[in-house]
């Protein structure tokens, strides 16, 4: 048979003709638009970093990289979604925070994040921001500690979800303030932050990117932020350090993909991030957010998460909020 022959025939029946390797395949990725799971609803923190990254991804790379919001079970639907799908760098997460902690809070999970996500590339480090609907009487941190001291368990803090960095902030600064405030959790931050502005939760603990125009807008009244040292786009904002201190939270945000993705693959996806994040329009844009960027190799990246998953688990044992 001559080789033009077996090749049609091979095509046509389906089979890979001897020599043919993913390898191949991922030497013109993408070659089809890719999927960009986010586990929780438009506008808030996790969906900003996925748009941010995606619409460098395809001005970058030459197919479009679609965000699906999948909220869930704390942003473990849409891990999930991943974790099943096709290891051909078509199905990608934004990952975070939540993750490293969901592998401790929820004892049943049917995968694990750190053995089936393969970490790709960083994104972004935002503080959290803790603030109130204008209607409450609190106007700075020390008045939220006297408040909340006087008042236990009257203060109403909403936040995106169990198993997030804002419920172990809270839960955080609860133990480390010595202050009791009822949670109300939500499906992600949108939600929580429209439930602030109606005055239907007190405060929250949120990060910055979601509620950075809400404050600008004044429709919000921040009183400090989460990391150790001032925001720069909140510069008059104490850190709430001043007032507790030794309290420390924050998120972050990184791309990942099912583990046995190919190298090739994970290779452009990690360069590409890396040039979003030297260029300047995406520099800016994470900076007017609040965040800096999260610059870690591959191998980092992964000995971070690690890390971090090992720090969570110490914190919610403490705390005894797993399950």
């Amino acid at each position: 048979m001559k080789r033009r022959d077996f090749l049609l025939l091979t095509a046509g029946a389906g089979i890979a003709p001897v020599g043919f390797s993913p390898t191949m395949a991922a030497v013109d990725y993408p070659a089809k638009p890719v999927r960009v799971m986010v586990g929780f609803p438009a506008n808030g923190p996790v969906d900003i970093a996925g748009r941010v990254i995606s619409e460098w991804l395809t001005e970058r790379l030459g197919q479009h990289f679609a965000v699906e919001n999948k909220p869930g079970e704390s942003g473990n639907t849409a891990t999930r979604e991943v974790v099943r799908a096709a290891a051909d760098g078509y199905t990608l997460l934004i990952f975070g925070p939540v993750n490293t902690i969901n592998t401790t809070l929820f004892g049943d999970l049917d995968f694990d994040f750190g053995r089936d996500i393969l970490p790709i590339a960083g994104l972004y480090r935002v503080p959290l921001v803790v603030e109130v609907n204008p209607s409450v009487p609190v106007n700075s941190a020390a008045d939220l500690l006297t408040y909340a001291r006087q008042n236990p368990g009257k203060l109403k803090v909403g936040y995106g979800g169990k198993g997030t960095p804002q419920h172990i902030g809270i839960e955080l600064f609860k133990w480390m303030a010595k202050v009791d405030m009822k949670l109300m959790a939500f499906t992600g931050s949108a939600p929580a932050l429209q439930a602030l502005q109606a005055g239907e939760v007190d405060v929250m603990f949120d990060p910055l990117p979601s509620s950075i125009g809400l404050i600008r807008d004044n429709k919000l009244r921040p009183l400090a932020v989460t990391t150790p040292v001032r925001s720069p786009v909140l510069p008059d904002i104490p850190s709430m350090s001043e007032h507790v201190p030794g309290y420390e939270a924050g998120s972050w945000f990184g791309l990942g993909a099912p583990r046995e993705t190919p190298v090739e693959v994970v290779a452009k996806l990690d360069a590409a991030v890396g040039e979003g994040l030297a260029a300047t329009k995406i520099r800016l844009r994470i900076e007017s957010l609040g965040g800096t960027p999260l610059l870690l190799s591959q191998r980092k990246l992964a000995q971070f998460v690690t890390a971090e998953t090992e720090r969570f688990s110490l914190v919610i044992k403490a705390a005894g909020i797993g399950r």
